[in-house]
């Protein structure tokens, strides 16, 4: 049986399925499956943006002006393509597929992800994933940091079928160099058809269906849906005859909602409110080297708790 419609009867273990909200800019299609009205969090994972594929003309490239973030870690993930990144603290970076770029906001960091120019000299493609990682309460204001993994350097698993990458924490008997704050696990999994991958043993748990289908309790779910899962069940999750790629994330509860406005993250409302007053005044006095000339104003709009309302754009 296909799952198909978002009021379809769910199998036993799985809590709820959401459907991203798709967003094109200039052609390049963004599918964001968090933060979602029935599901703020997956363990600490607060935001996750699919990007692409799309490709870009001669000339045209990423441009993400330099612009703030507070209360997170930031982590970028690529299939196709290169981003370059800069930000505050001086890090200037490519990242290429299989990479991982994981910055760490805390007290506030700014950065800027464009297209070097050397890609622009002819037509290019992109696809991957942005995603968010909401720090514990008692690390929202650490310092910042900006660490790179390369692709060789993540421990890659496969078994009967399953190709997996750790990208981060620690899931199927690996641990991935990646330092986190709290305990999470997030991988890429590639399954042949009619292979099957369980899931590890978190309190909470998600899967991005990227390409093909995937069974869970008899039903079929296809691309472009984020499972969640039910706390304790173990569970195993089988890609149909196309074979499947999927997302997987999760880890331990947060320790609290979080409030969202923009690229801030926080446990309180007053301190995006003294984020929001600080990037307009001066931007938080933080210079991003070697883009320096542009950046990001503040938008207009109030912080809600993530999930509720309009999420940041």
């Amino acid at each position: 049986m296909s799952a198909t419609d978002p009021t379809d009867p769910l199998p036993p273990g799985i809590e709820t399925v959401l459907l991203p909200r798709t967003h094109d800019i200039g052609g390049f299609e963004v599918r964001r499956a968090l933060p979602a009205t029935q599901r703020q969090m997956i363990g600490p994972f607060i935001f996750f943006d699919e990007m692409g594929p799309g490709e870009f003309l001669t000339g045209k490239g990423v441009d993400v002006r330099p612009h703030p973030h507070i209360g997170l870690s930031t982590v970028t993930y690529l299939f196709e393509g290169e981003i370059f990144h800069r930000d505050s603290l001086g890090s200037a970076q490519p990242i290429a597929p299989g990479d991982v770029n994981w910055m760490t906001a805390g007290s506030g960091i700014a950065h800027s992800e464009r297209t070097a120019a050397a890609r622009r000299v002819a037509p290019h493609r992109l696809a991957g994933i942005q995603s968010w990682v909401a720090l514990p309460k008692d690390q929202e204001e650490r310092a910042p940091d900006f660490v790179h993994h390369p692709s060789a350097t993540l421990p890659v698993i496969e078994d009967r079928g399953v190709l997996l990458r750790l990208i981060a924490g620690e899931g199927w008997g690996s641990r991935a160099p990646v330092a986190v704050a709290s305990e999470l696990f997030y991988a890429d999994a590639q399954l042949a058809p009619g292979a099957a991958l369980p899931l590890p043993e978190h309190e909470e748990r998600g899967a991005w269906i990227m390409q093909g289908e995937v069974e869970v309790g008899g039903v079929r779910f296809g691309p472009g849906r984020m499972l969640v899962f039910r706390a304790g069940d173990r569970l195993a999750l089988k890609a149909g005859a196309e074979g499947a790629r999927l997302l997987l994330l999760g880890g331990a509860t947060m320790d609290g909602p979080r409030y969202l406005f923009w690229n801030f993250v926080s446990s309180s409302r007053e301190r995006i409110e003294a984020a929001k007053q600080a990037w307009a005044r001066d931007r938080m006095g933080l210079v991003v080297p070697g883009d320096e000339q542009e950046w990001i104003p503040l938008p207009e709009r109030r912080a809600v708790r993530a999930g509720e309302g309009a999420p940041t754009s």
